[in-house]
């Protein structure tokens, strides 16, 4: 995260015409360039099958997206028009990529850029490996400058999926310029989980097995898959979710110390985790399905009566997950994985939970129950931390209440930039510290395909709940439901 002068570039997008792009690529970029942080250093080249598009349409779909964007009249027409192109990959054989490296070599002379480049795909799993193996055979891994490839997650399906294509990836690149991004470490919160573990001694001290009783992460939708059966049903919520977002907190959680502030020392911390995982079982995880139910009032469908979906289906929406780390530091320590579609709520949280006092003194006053004192840190949507503890309440009879610590980072800061425009920005800066590690991907899947080939049941659940009440017998004698968010 050491922030470096951004060299001209040309940032190539497969995908242009994606919903991603759409979403989250254009709109980051045009914040970037509203800020100042682009000027003329990044020129955009779109990439998609469609020969519907030149570049003066390409222009015309990307102005639309900025559509009501505060802004829209400020950038939109100069960015655009300067610094937005496009080409057809067609069907994506040799020719094709032999005319989009020729369409690079023509936008590089026009502009005077050095061969940097940055390629972006933004597509489904499955166009990876074609689209790798495209770039490699035209030369276009290699330039006169430096070449740097964006892969959007899920990586791989399983361990060996994930393998065969980290495998196809290094025949062309190298790990150097390989930027396998997790949109999750993008967010300020969750960047902030190392300056709050290794700046503050209050907490680093108390961050171990004889302190800590266990920790809850989760991350919690209230829609459904919407258009995406097609891949939510190869997917799943434990491909989705756990193997990478859950997984990546997970790691900066339960990290030793790094030995410096960057992005070999970081990553090399968070791998040393996942190798020190104990297996999981299977009856350490609980999978759910969503049915019928309600949402904010209005009646949300079940999973099988999505468009797409199989009757017959047995994808599971939810999962929940107890794992442990045998190391010194948290030998003991149970870490309890959720993550759901149509759940309660939307919310990404992290509760660490510290061990209850060993004798209560405050026993012979009935009104004096006293509770755990929890840490919460919200990862979305209000960002923050509450601290909670307990104190003793004004008056008689001797009554002790829980308060909280209370800390938002909008009521500070104002508002947060965007994962992705964090990423984004760290791509161009060379930056892979808040990127995931060939070795990270393989270990974490080491993990979890065991799951996958002998799968738990799958729970019904309805929409609107927290998912199935079976979620709560992996708790095993701990606190004994999960913490309500």
């Amino acid at each position: 995260m050491s922030k470096t002068e951004i060299e001209p570039h040309l940032f190539i997008i497969f995908g242009a015409t994606s919903d991603l792009m759409r979403r989250k690529l254009a709109p980051s970029l045009l914040s970037l360039a509203a800020r100042g942080l682009l000027k003329e250093k990044c020129l955009i080249l779109g990439v998609a099958r469609t020969s519907d598009l030149d570049d003066i349409s390409f222009r015309s779909q990307i102005r639309e997206i900025f559509t009501g964007s505060a802004l829209k009249d400020k950038l939109d027409i100069e960015w655009c028009g300067s610094c937005v192109y496009y080409q057809s990959i067609g069907s994506g054989d040799a020719e094709d990529y032999r005319r989009l490296a020729a369409r690079i070599a023509e936008l590089e002379k026009k502009h005077v850029l050095q061969g940097n480049r940055i390629f972006y795909l933004a597509l489904p799993p499955d166009a990876f490996p074609p689209i790798i193996k495209g770039l490699g055979e035209a030369g276009l891994n290699a330039s006169h400058g430096w070449t740097r490839v964006v892969i959007e997650k899920p990586f791989g399906r399983d361990l060996a999926s994930a393998q065969e294509l980290n495998q196809l990836a290094h025949n062309y690149f190298d790990e150097s310029q390989i930027y396998r991004i997790d949109h999750y470490l993008g967010k300020e919160t969750v960047q902030n989980l190392l300056a709050f573990r290794f700046a503050n001694t209050i907490f680093e001290s108390l961050w171990n097995r004889d302190r800590i009783e266990q920790v809850e992460i989760t991350v919690a939708e209230e829609l459904g898959i919407g258009k995406r059966a097609g891949y939510y049903e190869q997917a799943g919520a434990l491909r989705d979710m756990a193997q990478n977002h859950l997984t990546q907190l997970l790691t900066l959680i339960a990290m030793e110390a790094p030995a410096a502030f960057d992005a070999d020392a970081i990553r090399g911390e968070k791998i040393k985790v996942l190798r020190s995982l104990a297996p999981i079982r299977p009856e350490d995880a609980v999978f759910g399905q969503y049915t019928r139910g309600q949402i904010n009032g209005s009646e949300a469908h079940g999973y099988k009566e999505e468009a797409g979906v199989s009757p017959d289906s047995t994808t599971e929406t939810y999962a929940a997950i107890r794992v442990e780390i045998a190391n010194w530091r948290w030998q003991g320590v149970p870490f309890y994985l959720r993550t759901g579609k149509r759940l309660a709520k939307k919310t990404s949280a992290i509760v660490v939970t510290f061990r209850y006092p060993p004798i209560s003194i405050f026993q012979p006053f009935q009104s004096c129950n006293i509770c755990s004192n929890r840490l919460v840190i919200t990862l979305q949507p209000d960002e923050g931390f509450d601290l909670y503890f307990e104190a003793k309440s004004p008056g008689e009879p001797f009554t002790i209440k829980t308060h909280n610590l209370h800390f938002r980072y909008d009521e500070v800061y104002g508002r947060l930039p965007d994962a992705y425009e964090t990423l984004l920005l760290d791509v161009m800066e060379g930056d892979q510290t808040l990127f995931i590690h060939a070795d990270e991907t393989e270990n974490a899947w080491r993990h979890y395909t065991p799951l996958l080939e002998k799968r738990p049941l799958v729970y019904p659940y309805a929409a609107g709940t927290w998912g199935p009440a079976e979620a709560n017998h992996l708790f095993k004698g701990a606190v004994k439901i999960w913490t309500t968010l």
